[in-house]
This record gives structure tokens, sequence and C-alpha cells, in this order.
């Protein structure tokens, strides 16, 4: 059974390409915001594993990353951070809020992908 990705990213080619290259081996739900973001955690099952820009439009940087890993429903939820932010702001604030790992815009497809199969199928630890 595929595991679910939710993808959030205001860039639509960036969207698209996330979903292009993770549609084969998992479920890919990708929105262009935190609101929509919101919204289908609200609604849906929860997600194996977020893969989001911390810079989204709709919500100050980092908030919708800071109100899930303060919601104790949500906290379990491997969260990949693509960022096009500072290289040091972006990993501070990612082990400040349990982020499992960043990735620095523009990103490399394929390493990304390896990542997310380690944190999903592999060895990789995961958030507790």
């Amino acid at each position: 059974m595929k595991k679910d990705i939710l993808v959030i990213e205001g860039s639509k080619a960036i969207r698209f390409l996330l979903h292009t290259i993770l549609k084969k081996h998992y479920n890919v739900v990708s929105v262009a915001d935190g609101m929509s973001a919101m919204f289908y955690l609200r609604n849906s099952a929860s997600p194996h594993m977020i893969i989001m820009d911390p810079d989204i439009s709709d919500m100050p940087d980092w908030e919708l990353v800071k109100q899930l890993a303060l919601n104790s429903f949500y906290q379990r939820i491997p969260v990949i951070a693509v960022s096009s932010g500072d290289m040091e702001h972006t990993a501070s604030q990612a082990i400040k809020y349990g982020v499992i790992e960043t990735f620095t815009k523009p990103f490399n497809p394929s390493i990304l992908v390896e990542t997310i199969d380690l944190i999903l199928i592999g060895n990789k630890i995961q958030k507790v």
C-alpha cells in the first residue's frame, strides 16, 4: 500500500515537480498554502510525511511548522523542509521544531526521493 505525502508549496512549478517525482511510489496531495494544508489535515487521514516550504505566503515564516510541532496529533508526522531561506536560519528553525530533514532550493530531486524513501521505508530514525 502506498504511503501518503502532503506537499505544501507556494510555487506551482515546484509543486508539480514534487508531485511528478513522488506519485509513482506514494499517494501525493499538494496544496499551495497553509490554510489549504490545515483544511486537508483537519478533514483527511493524517499523511505519513509532510514536505513543505516553511515560508508560505499566507502565514508568517515557519508558523505552520511551529503549529504542527505543538499539536500532539500532528507532531509525529515527519516533516521535510524545502526552503529558499538562509541555510543557517533554516537549520536552526528545523532543530527548534523537530523537522527531520532540510533541503535548500534549488534541490536535487533524486536525493530528496532517496531521503523520503529512507525515512518512510528505510532505516532512518523517525520522529517519536
